[in-house]
């Protein structure tokens, strides 16, 4: 079998996570205003992709002036979590729909959605604990491994083919399987209830159901990417798309019934 067009992306791809993984990890471990400043600025990185995505015709200050309100609404609700500061999250998404020319609805409910979810990343750095924020990025990046290789070496029927025709049911199993091994990671090596295990395994679900989304805004949009700006990933919104869901998940779950301790980290 001849894999090597299959995995001709994976030098490149793999390169850039790296060093992805070092920043964020670097910025995770520290937490406080380092943490709070690279998520504020990944928030509004890609709220410029989405506009771009979205109204490629659109003057590139107005696109500036969307991400630079909305990372600035995820700064403040770092430091203050009162219900002004928290209703200044929908100020760039309104604000959209009177810039953007179309494709407005779109971006105001994707676009409020990754706000909250960028914010609810740092509430649950701050709340919840190194342990769960580690959990939380290794359980999203062990769904796209698992997804990708699962993928690419069993192949099979796709799941869905008219919004990702890339994505196959033994990808999409493959990242449950290895989402559901880091739980049972922290289960062994840190005491973590075995109840963990099925929470990593929905939010497996929730962050491909996050790539699935960004994938049909792509694919309405008539986009490959959400940009160039990650080599071998597209750009931020591609890379981080389902972590955005897995995030918005798991802070939902965590407000609503609690998060059990994982210990150790």
């Amino acid at each position: 079998m001849n894999t090597g067009g299959k995995f001709a992306d994976l030098r490149m791809r793999v390169i850039s996570a790296v060093v992805l993984v070092i920043v964020g990890v670097a910025a995770i471990w520290a937490g406080g205003w380092v943490f709070l400043v690279l998520v504020s600025l990944v928030a509004g990185l890609m709220l410029w992709e989405l506009v771009n995505m979205l109204d490629r015709d659109l003057a590139p200050a107005k696109a500036i002036l969307l991400a630079v309100v909305g990372a600035a609404a995820v700064f403040r609700t770092g430091y203050d979590v009162s219900p002004l500061a928290l209703a200044s999250i929908l100020l760039a998404p309104v604000l959209g729909m009177v810039l953007l020319r179309k494709d407005r609805g779109i971006f105001a409910v994707y676009g409020l959605i990754l706000l909250f979810a960028v914010a609810g990343l740092f509430w649950i750095r701050t709340g919840a604990g190194l342990d769960w924020t580690i959990w939380l990025v290794a359980t999203v990046i062990a769904t796209d491994i698992g997804g990708y290789f699962f993928g690419r070496i069993l192949g099979g029927p796709k799941i869905l083919p008219v919004i990702s025709p890339k994505k196959t049911w033994s990808g999409t199993v493959g990242g449950w399987l290895l989402a559901a091994l880091v739980s049972l990671g922290f289960v062994i090596t840190y005491g973590a209830p075995v109840i963990v295990i099925a929470i990593g395994i929905v939010t497996a679900i929730a962050s491909q159901a996050g790539d699935v989304a960004e994938s049909a805004i792509k694919r309405h949009s008539g986009v490959k990417d959400a940009s160039n700006l990650i080599p071998g990933h597209g750009g931020f919104l591609d890379r981080f798309d389902a972590l955005i869901a897995a995030s918005l998940f798991l802070m939902l779950l965590g407000v609503l019934k609690g998060l059990p301790p994982l210990g150790g980290l």
